[in-house]
């Protein structure tokens, strides 16, 4: 387990720092801009903020995780295409849950953290 998490810290650091560095801000930003616009679309319709409503709201739970799916989803799955690329160009091999862990910290963690801050901050109407 040891050797697994070191090759995924320094495979991290190429990731930061070697080729198609570039997706470590894209990735970001577009989750960003779906979670804004979800955000407010939310805040519109006088919804819960969305992480929050995923666990104060569990009638509703399923239809809130498909919503954040459709939204989300075309980013995740460009981050985990993007991260094979790199691997098979930078690493030549390929390691699935290095990519699915990228990816989630990419996509998904921008967007749970500020779809809800938009919801909130957003003047409803």
């Amino acid at each position: 387990m040891h050797d697994i998490w070191m090759r995924f810290m320094e495979n991290l650091s190429h990731r930061i720092s070697g080729a198609m560095n570039f997706r470590c801000i894209l990735q970001p930003v577009m989750a960003l801009i779906y979670a804004t616009i979800a955000g407010l679309k939310d805040a519109k319709a006088g919804k819960a903020p969305y992480f929050w409503s995923l666990f104060t709201e569990p009638q509703h739970r399923v239809e809130t995780l498909k919503d954040g799916w459709k939204s989300v989803g075309k980013v995740l799955l460009l981050a985990i295409v993007l991260d094979v690329i790199f691997q098979i160009k930078e690493l030549h091999t390929v390691y699935p849950g290095e990519a699915l862990i990228i990816a989630l910290l990419l996509a998904i963690v921008p967007y749970l953290l500020v779809r809800g801050l938009v919801t909130r901050l957003a003047p409803k109407r």
